[in-house]
């Protein structure tokens, strides 16, 4: 942050329009996994709290699984950059998920006196999934496509919000695990840009803020100065046909892509790995990741006078 006075007074008119609204934050592994970008991002969100912004947190882990699974003597398989879950690795992903990063996440909250639970997708109903089915696929660019069985991964089949919103109501931040279970019981893992953006589209949310550790979109991939701080679900699309978006930027631009199809008012990527990066995205003008709209968003702000978050698409 730069002046606090200055900040303050930009900051006012988007704390009258968002109090009392949900915010979907989805946080990576990456930034979870440090305690210091932990800490940061929790104060932030602390203060959201403190703000009248009603908050629910999901968080990933996979780095954390991998190197877990690497020290118990398992080494983890991946095809065209997806984790294939075997029995063993789900064991491990129910220990770093739903245990020590969870833990970790929550004991932060601890620290910063704001009240958190801990829950996964198994609780109180919360995610209804499916086992997802065997795919053909390449795995490696060009050769040739064989059938993969991802084992226990899961596909979102339902999200039943009531937990969620009795926490909210009681003033709790959920931090949400990226794990569910089918009709039977069967644990999944499951990736956690899906789950943050169907709790956003259960939960009405007004924005779904994915937290990752790189700036947002490029207009070049190989230029991190080249940032898209405004754009739409149609130009996302152009971009994903120019190949502009790759590796682990490709999920989360289609998660932002259907929460905004669902009914999500906003969503935005921000690189959580820069101290105060969420309030500067959420509190000022200008922001300081990309913040993807529907076009028809886009459109109204070039007709109305200048609001909160349409001033960003003016900066």
């Amino acid at each position: 942050m730069t002046d606090s006075p200055i900040m303050l007074k930009q900051a006012i008119p988007y704390i009258r329009l968002y109090k009392g609204k949900v915010f979907v934050v989805k946080v990576g592994g990456r930034v979870v996994g440090r305690r210091d970008t932990l800490d940061a991002l929790v104060e932030d969100v602390s203060l959201l709290q403190q703000v009248g912004v009603r908050v629910v947190l999901v968080h990933g882990g996979g780095n954390q699984a991998t190197e877990l699974a690497r020290k118990l003597g398992l080494e983890p398989e991946f095809v065209a950059g997806r984790r294939i879950t075997d029995a063993q690795m789900l064991e491990v992903a129910k220990m770093v998920y739903a245990g020590t990063l969870n833990i970790d996440i929550l004991s932060s909250f601890r620290a910063h006196h704001t009240p958190a639970v801990g829950v996964s997708g198994v609780d109180g109903g919360l995610i209804v999934a499916n086992k997802r089915p065997k795919k053909t696929l390449e795995k490696n660019p060009g050769e040739t496509p064989v059938e993969v069985d991802f084992g226990f991964v899961g596909d979102i089949d339902s999200v039943d919000p009531k937990m969620l919103l009795n926490l909210l109501d009681a003033g709790m931040t959920p931090v949400i695990s990226c794990l569910g279970a089918d009709q039977e019981g069967v644990i999944l893992n499951i990736n956690a840009d899906s789950i943050a953006e169907a709790v956003a589209r259960a939960l009405h949310a007004e924005k779904l803020i994915i937290v990752t550790d790189t700036e947002g979109l490029l207009k070049d991939v190989n230029n991190p100065s080249s940032l898209v701080s405004y754009t739409d679900v149609e130009e996302v699309e152009a971009f994903k046909k120019a190949g502009r978006l790759t590796g682990g930027m490709l999920p989360k631009a289609d998660a932002c892509v259907r929460a905004l199809q669902g009914g999500v008012r906003r969503t935005h990527i921000i690189n959580g790995l820069k101290p105060g990066a969420m309030l500067r995205e959420i509190f000022t003008n200008a922001g300081c990741g990309t913040m993807i709209v529907e076009k028809r968003e886009r459109q109204a702000y070039q007709q109305v006078e200048l609001t909160p978050d349409a001033e960003k698409a003016a900066a």
